[in-house]
């Protein structure tokens, strides 16, 4: 009987901690801002940071011939999300639990020096402050002289949170 009750114990203690975990609290900015000013992740909180991911060729059968092997600045961000989708997933994450973004970005060929911000929102909203996610996350975009290889136009680190 002690035994019982001892385990009836701690499975409460267990839920009642769970009930009050914290969620990691998304600062917000005005709208239409599409990013937050931060995040505060609560005590305990379980961390994975990302390595920074490069987009994957587009036809992965072909050999790689240049940058059309992987596609404008926003089809190499919708690569890259799918793989840090693919990646959090492994890993028991979802999309909506990424809090930080951090986003090299190269100068796009058809941008006259600057890199293609415009195409790299564009990838972004499809993953972020959408009906399936509608978080957003603090983020930084620099632009770069260059990544890990001249068909790149992007890189994309993530840092994702959750309760336990």
């Amino acid at each position: 009987m002690k035994t019982l009750i001892a385990v009836l114990g701690l499975a409460t203690a267990a839920l009642a901690a769970s009930a009050n975990a914290q969620a990691v609290n998304r600062i917000t900015n005005p709208p239409p801002a599409i990013i937050l000013s931060g995040a505060i992740v609560p005590p305990g909180a379980e961390i994975f940071h990302l390595s920074g991911q490069l987009a994957s060729p587009i036809d992965p059968s072909k050999p790689v011939t240049g940058p059309e092997s992987f596609g404008d600045t926003k089809t190499q961000t919708i690569s890259i999300f799918n793989k840090i989708k693919a990646i959090l997933e492994k890993q028991g994450y979802k999309m909506s639990d990424v809090f930080k973004l951090t986003v090299f970005v190269a100068a796009a060929p058809n941008m006259g020096g600057k890199m293609d911000f415009t195409g790299f929102n564009d990838g972004y909203k499809q993953f972020f402050g959408t009906a399936e996610n509608p978080n957003l996350v603090a983020r930084s975009t620099v632009q770069v002289a260059g990544l890990a290889g001249p068909n790149f136009l992007i890189e994309i680190e993530a840092t994702a949170a959750k309760v336990k």
